[in-house]
């Protein structure tokens, strides 16, 4: 009788996590962003964003209204606590990096255990998710 081998696979991230350049293309009913969030909704995937991307994102003004959208049809807004704050801190250290707000996205994401983040700025966030093979960073 011949052994089968089982293939461990990574199961797929079960979170999709969007940057400002996320949220500013889909409030620009940009086609790519559109598809992958759809797919993600249709593989019941939580689709998340981190509220320092609401702070580069949002001015407070009538202009906001299709960030606004975005935001809403999202749903969950993640805040950094103390924990996602330190582990930021760390990324920046270790990626020689200055980009607090990219670092506070991908620290959320590790926090959460994981996921696909979706920027605008992938050679930005990849320094800052080296070494973390749960964080995929996914360009527009």
């Amino acid at each position: 009788m011949a052994r089968t081998r089982r293939r461990t696979q990574t199961p797929p991230p079960q979170r999709l996590i969007l940057d400002s350049g996320a949220v500013i293309a889909l409030s620009r009913n940009d086609l790519r962003a559109r598809a992958t969030l759809a797919a993600a909704r249709e593989a019941g995937v939580e689709v998340s964003i981190p509220s320092v991307v609401i702070a580069e994102t949002v001015r407070g003004s009538a202009k906001d209204a299709k960030v606004n959208r975005v935001i809403k049809s999202v749903g969950e807004v993640t805040a950094p606590d103390e924990d996602t704050g330190r582990v930021a801190g760390a990324l920046l250290g270790a990626a020689r990096s200055t980009s607090t707000i990219d670092a506070l996205v991908v620290a959320s994401a590790i926090e959460l255990g994981g996921g696909v983040v979706l920027t605008g700025d992938p050679e930005d966030l990849k320094p800052l998710a080296a070494g973390h093979p749960a964080v995929v960073i996914s360009p527009l």
